[in-house]
């Protein structure tokens, strides 16, 4: 055996399940293939090398994979908590507007209240205005009735005296005619 040539290769299993690319995962240990190098006809001139370029680029791409994954989902959940906190104030607003309405309508009703109140205190007080303006004028048309009495009575006796008064001096110059 040449001292360039690879002794023994093993494999490794990935350690992220999502690098796999859709390959059989197994949980074996590492997979010795040096028995598949020991070939009589194995040739000897090329040197069996690992790629390590394409190794890197592997675990690099896996790597940027990974970070996306890892970034899309930190994403995923700031905008969860994100939409959850807009819920929530979502949420209060409504029920800050709620209480706001319930203080309005307990405000309105009790200015409702005091206006149905006054409302009555100025009916009653109209009622007792109507009482007193219609006694007030039958009041007062008895009132004149009585002055009116009163009047025709007083002319009716002073034409009475004035008839009872008779002229006892006749005047005779009434019957000259210049």
């Amino acid at each position: 055996m040449i001292s360039s040539e690879p002794q023994s290769m093993n494999y490794f299993p990935p350690e992220i399940p999502s690098a796999n690319f859709g390959l059989i995962q197994t949980n074996l240990p590492a997979f010795q293939f040096s028995r598949f190098l020991t070939l009589p006809n194995y040739d000897t001139s090329l040197p069996l090398v690992p790629n390590s370029s394409s190794i890197s680029n592997n675990s690099t791409s896996d790597e940027a994979e990974d970070n996306q994954l890892r970034i899309i989902d930190e994403r995923k959940q700031r905008r969860m908590i994100s939409n959850r906190e807009s819920a929530r104030r979502s949420r209060m607003r409504k029920q800050r507007h709620l209480d706001e309405l319930w203080s309005q309508v307990l405000r309105l009703r009790t200015e409702n209240h005091n206006l149905i109140d006054k409302l009555n205190q100025a009916s009653e007080t109209h009622d007792r205005v109507l009482q007193e303006n219609a006694r007030l004028k039958e009041e007062a048309s008895d009132l004149r009735r009585m002055i009116t009495d009163l009047q025709v009575n007083n002319s009716y006796t002073m034409l009475k005296d004035l008839e009872e008064i008779r002229c006892s001096t006749v005047d005779t110059s009434a019957d000259v005619i210049p």
